[in-house]
This record gives C-alpha cells, sequence and structure tokens, in this order.
C-alpha cells in the first residue's frame, strides 16, 4: 500500500455513488445501511445507540469530536455503528470532561471512519434516493466494482431481527441513575419504588436511568424473554425499549407484547422500536420510511401541547392499519405526520415513537416517564 492509499478513503453507495475522503479511526472496510442524524451536539450517545446498530452513520454537524470522549455519555458498552462520515473533525478536544480524542476512541473500537465528505450535499442524496447500502473502505486494497458487488449482496434492513446481536444475555437489575450532577430533571426517590420488567431489544442506558430517577426498580430481561418470565418478577410495569432492524420482524417481542396485552391489565410503555412492537401486537402495521427520522429537533404533538423531541427510527406505524375502537392516536411527527404516539383506549398501554430520555437531545418529553409511573401509581 502506497502512502497516497493510506491516506484516501473512499464512501460507495449503492447507487454507485462515489465519494472520496480521508481515513480517521480504524482502517478497514465495513457494509451496511447509509443513515444521516443531523444534530449538532452527542456524537458519543448517538454513535453508542444499540438502535444503530450496523450502520453508516452521516452526520450533518460540520465538525465531531469538539469533547473528545468520556465515561458517563456512553449508552452501551461500545459503538454499536460500523462506520462514521464526517466533514471534518477534531483532532484535539477541548472539555474538562474528556478522557480520550475521538479518533483515538473509534481506533480503539475498530470504527472505520471517512472525513473530509461535503456531508449536507450527502444528505440531501439521500433524502431524494433514500437511505440504502453502503460501504467505507480504507485500506487501499478495494476496487469500485468489487466493493459494489459486496454492498449489493448485503441484506438490506427490511426484514432484519438484529435484537439478538444487541440484547443482554442474562437478566440483571438496574437502580441507579445517571452520574451527571448536572443533569437536573426530575430525580423521585421511592421508600417503595415501582417494581418494572423492562425487555431490551437495545435498550439506552440512559432509558434505564430515567425509569430509575422516575422512582421505579427495573429487572432488565433478554429480548427472547418469555411470559412466564416476566410474570415470575411480579411486575407492576413493563416496558419495551428500543433497538435496531425491522420491528415487524422481532417475532418474539411481538408475540410477548400480544399475550401480556390480552392477559394482564398491567401499564405497559414502549419506545421507538418498543413502541412498534406494542403497535404490531395491536394489529397495527409498519413501513418503511425513506430517510428515517434521525436528530433532535423533531416537532411532535397532540392539539394543543408540540414537544421538540430526539429521534432515531427508519420504521413507522401504518395510519390506516390502526382499529380506531382499540387504538388512538396520541401524537404525530409534525413535519411528515407519521404516527408518533399511540395509546390503548381501555387498557394502560401506550408508545411513543421518539425518545423522551434524549441523551441527547431536549428534554421536553421527561413526562412520558411521569406517565408511565402515574399508570402504576394508580393501581397501588
Amino acid at each position: 500500500m502506497n502512502s497516497s492509499e493510506q491516506n484516501t478513503a473512499i464512501l460507495l453507495l449503492s447507487d454507485g455513488t462515489l465519494i472520496e475522503g480521508k481515513p480517521f479511526g480504524a482502517r478497514g472496510t465495513v457494509f451496511g445501511e447509509i443513515v444521516f442524524n443531523t444534530g449538532i451536539t452527542g456524537y458519543q450517545e448517538v454513535i453508542t445507540d444499540p438502535s444503530y446498530f450496523g450502520q453508516l452513520i452521516t452526520f450533518t454537524y460540520p465538525e465531531l469530536g469538539n469533547t473528545g470522549v468520556n465515561l458517563d455519555d456512553q449508552e452501551s458498552d461500545s459503538p454499536s455503528v460500523k462506520g462514521i462520515i464526517a466533514r471534518r473533525f477534531a483532532h484535539q478536544p477541548s472539555n474538562w470532561r474528556s478522557r480520550k480524542t475521538f479518533e483515538d476512541w473509534l481506533q480503539d473500537e475498530n470504527v472505520v471512519g471517512i472525513y473530509g465528505v461535503d456531508t449536507r450535499a450527502l444528505v440531501r442524496h439521500l433524502r431524494t434516493a433514500g437511505t440504502m447500502n453502503a460501504a467505507i473502505s480504507s485500506t487501499g486494497r478495494e476496487s469500485p466494482a468489487g466493493l459494489l458487488k459486496k454492498i449489493r449482496d448485503t441484506p438490506l434492513m427490511l426484514g432484519l431481527d438484529l435484537t439478538g446481536k444487541v440484547t443482554t444475555k442474562k437478566p440483571y437489575k438496574w437502580q441507579s441513575t445517571t452520574p451527571v450532577e448536572f443533569d437536573k430533571r426530575v430525580r423521585s426517590r421511592q421508600d417503595s419504588p415501582f417494581k418494572v420488567v423492562a425487555i431490551d431489544f437495545g435498550i439506552k442506558r440512559s432509558i434505564l436511568d430515567r425509569l430509575v430517577a422516575h422512582g421505579c426498580e427495573v429487572d432488565v430481561l433478554p429480548s427472547n424473554a418469555e411470559l412466564s418470565d416476566v410474570l415470575a418478577l411480579e411486575p407492576e410495569g413493563i416496558f419495551f425499549s428500543n433497538g435496531p432492524g425491522d420491528p415487524a420482524s422481532v417475532k418474539s417481542g411481538i408475540a410477548l407484547a400480544d399475550r401480556l396485552i390480552k392477559e394482564k391489565d398491567i401499564p405497559m410503555f414502549g419506545i421507538c422500536l418498543g413502541h412498534q412492537i406494542l403497535g404490531l401486537a395491536l394489529g397495527c402495521k409498519t413501513f418503511k420510511l425513506p430517510y428515517g427520522h434521525r436528530g433532535l429537533n423533531h416537532p411532535c404533538g397532540q392539539t394543543g401541547r408540540v414537544e421538540i423531541t430526539s429521534q432515531n427510527h427508519g420504521f413507522a406505524l401504518e395510519v390506516s392499519s390502526l382499529d380506531k375502537d382499540v387504538v388512538e392516536i396520541t401524537h404525530l411527527n409534525l413535519n411528515d405526520g407519521t404516527v408518533a404516539g399511540i395509546a390503548m383506549c381501555n387498557r394502560p398501554v401506550f408508545g411513543i415513537q421518539y425518545h423522551p430520555e434524549a441523551s441527547p437531545g431536549p428534554h421536553d418529553a421527561d413526562c412520558h416517564f411521569s406517565r408511565f409511573v402515574e399508570l402504576m401509581s394508580e393501581r397501588r
């Protein structure tokens, strides 16, 4: 490999679009669905969010790495993404919490990056053409023709159940809140905390933090948990988490939600993938969005109330499939009118498509954790 090859990386999309840039992070070749995030902060939380498992993320904000990397902002033990596409990145961070540079962290975690890319032009292309599979290569050994064949052989996101790749392997208990002292949101310690079982399809740590902060004690179960596993813990509430992949393919999760809804009058709350799983269990259908919703300023709401929300999803519930005698739409995405929240008409079951825990993002929607707790409190 010559020096020019070492200093060059390429991004190739399945439609043949070829973009040259420079390598950063780990060197290698990776394949996955290319998506974009429009947030201007929180790159560490985004990269470690299990919902991005196996994807290549384009960040529209022009510079990454300014604040380095710290231990408190991780949403999981390690990055879930395969690759990063950036305009540029900071070689030297400037932040009192930083423990490592952005590039060193990506190298240690084997995440391949390309920078020097006009990311906003790339996003305009993805908005027009839709998300698709792509590859980042910085080895200098891959030809575009060879890469294109491998890209087109890579499985599409539609039809994939990826929850088994990111779920916990064994149950565990979560009883702590965020260690970040400057987070001034509600922290309500209960003498008798609400017993919640969380089904982990790729759960973010900040969701667990917010459940505990609102007075819950959480038992986390793997994505393939059985009804007997859940009921053995005698929960007062059940939570269905976020996660990656096609919600319609998460058959075990849908079956569990269906049985719980039919057999138990227990408050249930779902976020993102969990919201979609509840919808599917209630007979709704899902569809793949052209380019998804990923960012920190998506307006969602209902009559008289709007929340600015953090989002990360590529699928949504189909409005026409909702049985209005069973499910009501409580929130809509005000950018495109897609379903952003549902609730059962006569049961304590609801779901939110966006991320009320934020991390990163605004805190407008934290009230949905309070809503979940109120439903449990009413039944004590």
